[in-house]
């Protein structure tokens, strides 16, 4: 079962409405930098593997 445009649009005004526009914008905001961080993190954590693999590999 797939979520299609429709449902999509109209969670989101069923959210606008519930929450209002300043705070849905801050909610936005929010997730945008953690998911931000994440993948800071993300990325930070796969060169750190790296950089232990190589060496690895040199001794």
């Amino acid at each position: 079962m797939r979520i299609g445009t429709t449902e999509v649009l109209l969670i989101l005004a069923l959210a606008l409405v519930l929450f209002g526009g300043g705070k849905l914008a801050g909610v936005g905001k929010a997730l945008g930098t953690s998911i931000k961080e994440f993948k800071k993190e993300v990325h930070s954590e796969d060169s750190i593997s790296e950089a232990k693999g190589n060496s690895s590999h040199e001794n």
